[in-house]
């Protein structure tokens, strides 16, 4: 997004990831002082976690948060993901095959 170009499901697995860093840190993952350095850090995709985040929370973030979109977590799998079943209240049971759609 940065460069201008346009983007698909993994700019999205991305803004997944440093969506889900937020939520549980408060602030993004790249963000530094100035612009030049917050940019600095996404292209290098340089981050840290504080030690309150879970190992099942940082193992998601770190699959999304990938430099080459394609080695980024795809979302079948980010729903499938030990961290997202062990905290969410609804789990998947079946994907409908024309829609999509969980139920």
């Amino acid at each position: 997004m940065i460069e201008g170009r346009t983007h698909d499901e993994k700019v999205d697995l991305w803004s997944l990831g440093v969506l889900c860093y937020e939520f549980l840190v408060g602030k993004p993952p790249f963000e530094a002082e100035t612009h030049q350095e917050t940019y600095r850090r996404i292209s290098k995709v340089e981050y840290q976690f504080p030690s309150h985040v879970s190992e099942g929370a940082r193992d998601l973030i770190s699959k999304l948060l990938k430099h080459n979109p394609n080695h980024r977590l795809p979302l079948k799998d980010v729903l499938e993901h030990p961290w997202i079943a062990q905290n969410s209240t609804k789990h998947p049971t079946m994907v409908e095959k024309t829609t999509g759609n969980v139920h």
